[in-house]
């Protein structure tokens, strides 16, 4: 299973929900790796802890090593497994990202190395049970890769106007990706985050939303201050704090997701 977690609106949460599903399913005994294709680095950071970083640069070899060598006829290829980190989590396995990636888009585009992320997800995929994608904040080569070499796609939204309105536009996005590119591409559904269910804008919102046919999770996630704690001690909810109502709702909507 190749799941990407892709919005293209800032500020959603791709990253929370990326590393907390994947650390649910490492600690019911998946073997899962994050690929993190954000040159932000967020998941990277949340599961590897900053000292990771404290020379500037992140641990190589990473993502953006990976797509440095397709440009390059000189350099042989790299074996997929050899991008893989281990984290301090049993189970849970890092492609981690860098800032390079920013650097070498447009060489990327320009040399149509569209399909080279499926390539290494499908070999990577013979190693794992589960691999979650996480991607920037933008409908770039980076997401589009993510799209064209993820088997399901799921859909963070936060409950505002502006979400709302580029809700539509992924949408849109997502459709052509699936019959320009990648037709086995599943949209499991549109998971609400940091929802507050005593608010009634939020829940007029979703309600509409379903009203209007679009795939909303049952199960959403709370707002809660646990999950800044969980990133600055970067530790995911699953391992720190087992019994709170935000890891239990990831439960849940991990089990959601396997049904």
């Amino acid at each position: 299973m190749r799941r990407v977690v892709f919005n293209q609106k800032g500020g959603v949460g791709k990253s929370s929900i990326t590393v907390n599903l994947a650390a649910v399913a490492a600690s019911q005994g998946k073997k899962v790796l994050v690929v993190d294709l954000d040159p932000q680095c967020n998941s990277s950071q949340y599961l590897l802890g900053m000292q990771a970083w404290q020379d500037g640069a992140g641990p190589k070899p990473n993502i953006g090593s990976f797509f440095a060598q397709t440009l390059s006829f000189k350099l042989k290829e790299k074996d997929p497994r050899e991008y893989v980190h281990a984290t301090p989590f049993e189970n849970l396995y890092l492609v981690p990202s860098d800032a390079e990636l920013g650097e070498i888009e447009h060489l990327l585009e320009s040399k149509h190395k569209i399909y080279k992320l499926r390539g290494m997800l499908k070999t990577l995929e013979r190693e794992f049970d589960e691999i979650y994608i996480d991607t920037p904040p933008a409908y770039n080569f980076y997401t589009l890769s993510a799209l064209i070499g993820s088997d399901r796609c799921l859909i963070p939204f936060d409950c505002d106007a502006f979400s709302r309105q580029a809700l539509y536009t992924l949408m849109e996005n997502i459709g052509e990706a699936q019959s320009d590119h990648n037709e086995e591409l599943k949209v499991e559904g549109i998971v609400v985050n940091q929802f507050q269910p005593r608010a009634r804008l939020p829940l007029q919102l979703v309600e509409e939303l379903q009203a209007e046919g679009l795939p909303m999770l049952a199960n959403r996630l709370s707002s809660s201050v646990i999950m800044r704690e969980s990133h600055d001690r970067c530790v995911p909810l699953v391992f720190m704090s087992p019994k709170h109502k935000l890891t239990e709702e990831f439960i849940a909507l991990y089990n959601e997701l396997s049904d």
